[in-house]
């Protein structure tokens, strides 16, 4: 595989698009990281590690109805392009209503707390 966080929005988006009450993804710490990012802001329910050698992620989504709570994912930084942003460059996703996800040198943060901190870094994803 050679983008894992492509493949971790393919799973997520590719999921909800089926209406599936989970999904299944290999673990890594990044990915556990934007996972629990997701959870925090409210897009999925619950995020869950299992396995002691080959560690897994089980991703539960949350649904409105039979609509997806997550409209759309977009990867803006991909290993051939890396996008990089200050602070005073983070953008907002759609006014304020999605949320921009950074890997910052403290760590995977959002775009208002990135904001806040006054911390820039690198733009990994668009969620909304």
């Amino acid at each position: 595989m050679h983008d894992p966080i492509s493949d971790l929005l393919t799973r997520i988006r590719n999921g909800g698009l089926a209406q599936h009450a989970e999904v299944v993804i290999p673990h890594s710490k990044m990915k556990e990281s934007i996972s629990r990012i997701l959870k925090d802001e409210g897009y999925i329910s619950s995020v869950t590690v299992e396995g002691s050698t080959i560690k897994q992620m089980k991703l539960r989504l949350k649904y409105q109805g039979k609509q997806s709570v997550i409209v759309g994912l977009k990867q803006v930084s991909t290993p051939g392009l890396r996008r990089y942003v200050s602070s005073s460059e983070i953008p907002r996703v759609l006014g304020g209503m999605g949320v921009a996800i950074l890997s910052t040198p403290k760590g995977l943060l959002t775009g208002t707390e990135a904001r806040k901190q006054n911390i820039g870094g690198e733009l990994v994803c668009f969620v909304w």
